[in-house]
């Protein structure tokens, strides 16, 4: 009976010590990276700006270097797998989604509470391209040219802005997108 009572206590501290986390534990996060590396082999994500737990939801999002070759997928860069299929860019452990500032383009993104809100739908289409469902003419688009540096990493990590363009061919390698999960 003692051995019970011990597990049935270590199952109880479990649980209510993981109450803040029920994100984590019911979502499946992905990282949401672009198909050409550009000038990092470890691979742009989309990624809140700001260093992870202490990322800035008001700062919006861009192209950072993938953290998951730490063997782990970062909470500024972890979307909710099922989310995703709904057509929802949802960072769990922020409680906000990816959202176009406009339905017309170019523009830039943000992040927003969650909520059934035209701006805020987005789908992965076949050829890798993310598009805002209101408009299938814009694409998510990593900006051309060098990358900044970043604080922290070994090498140094690296960014680039985000925003949604008009899709096409010439800009292809900077709108490819897949997901996956930690290396």
């Amino acid at each position: 009976m003692k051995n019970l009572t011990a597990v049935i206590c270590l199952t109880l501290a479990v649980i209510l010590g993981n109450v803040g986390h029920s994100h984590a534990l019911q979502k499946r996060v992905v990282e949401i990276y672009l198909t050409n590396q550009l000038d990092d082999e470890r691979g742009f994500c989309v990624d809140i700006k700001g260093h992870k737990t202490r990322a800035k939801i008001d700062r919006g999002l861009q192209a950072h270097t993938c953290y998951s070759y730490q063997g782990s997928i970062s909470v500024d860069q972890g979307f909710d797998a099922t989310e995703l299929t709904k057509n929802k860019f949802f960072l769990p452990a922020f409680d906000v989604c990816m959202e176009a500032a406009s339905s017309n383009g170019p523009t830039n993104l943000r992040l927003s509470p969650c909520r059934d809100e035209k701006l805020q739908g987005f789908e992965f289409q076949k050829a890798g391209t993310i598009t805002p469902t209101r408009n299938r003419g814009l694409c998510l688009t990593v900006a051309g040219g060098n990358s900044r540096k970043g604080g922290g990493g070994s090498p140094v990590h690296l960014m680039r802005n985000l925003s949604l363009q008009p899709c096409g061919d010439s800009l292809s390698h900077l709108q490819r997108w897949a997901t996956r999960d930690a290396n």
